[in-house]
C-alpha cells in the first residue's frame, strides 16, 4: 500500500460513524450487512449512512454486491491487512515484536 492510499483509508475511519460501519463489517465477516441491518443496529439516518458508505468504498475499506434486490456490504479485509501491514512495517527496527500476526486470515470464517 502506498501513502496517497494509506491517507485516503485512514482519513475514511477518522470520522465515528465511518468507523463504527467499518467495525460492524469487520464483525459482520463474510456475510456482509445490508445498508437497512446497519442503519437499525447504528442508529443512523439511512441518507446519513449512504453516505458514508461511499466514503469507505472509495478508500477501498468495503465492498458492496447486489444480492437479488440488496446490497451487501463486506469489509475488505485484503485492504484492512494491508493497512495494517504498512502501520507496523518497520516496527521495533524490523525484530519480529508482535505476539500476533498483523495479518488477519478471514477464511476461515
Amino acid at each position: 500500500m502506498e501513502e496517497p492510499e494509506v491517507i485516503k483509508a485512514l482519513a475514511a475511519l477518522a470520522q465515528e460513524t465511518r468507523l463504527r460501519i467499518f467495525r460492524l463489517l469487520v464483525v459482520a465477516g463474510p456475510d456482509g450487512r445490508t445498508p437497512g441491518h446497519m442503519a437499525d443496529e447504528l442508529g443512523t439516518a439511512p441518507t446519513a449512512l449512504s453516505f458514508h458508505l461511499k466514503e469507505l468504498s472509495h478508500a477501498g475499506l468495503i465492498a458492496a454486491e447486489r444480492d437479488g434486490r440488496n446490497l451487501i456490504y463486506r469489509a475488505s479485509i485484503p485492504t484492512m491487512n494491508d493497512l495494517l501491514g504498512f502501520l507496523t512495517a518497520h516496527c521495533c527496527q524490523g525484530q519480529a515484536c508482535l505476539d500476533m500476526p498483523t495479518k488477519l486470515d478471514c477464511s476461515r470464517c
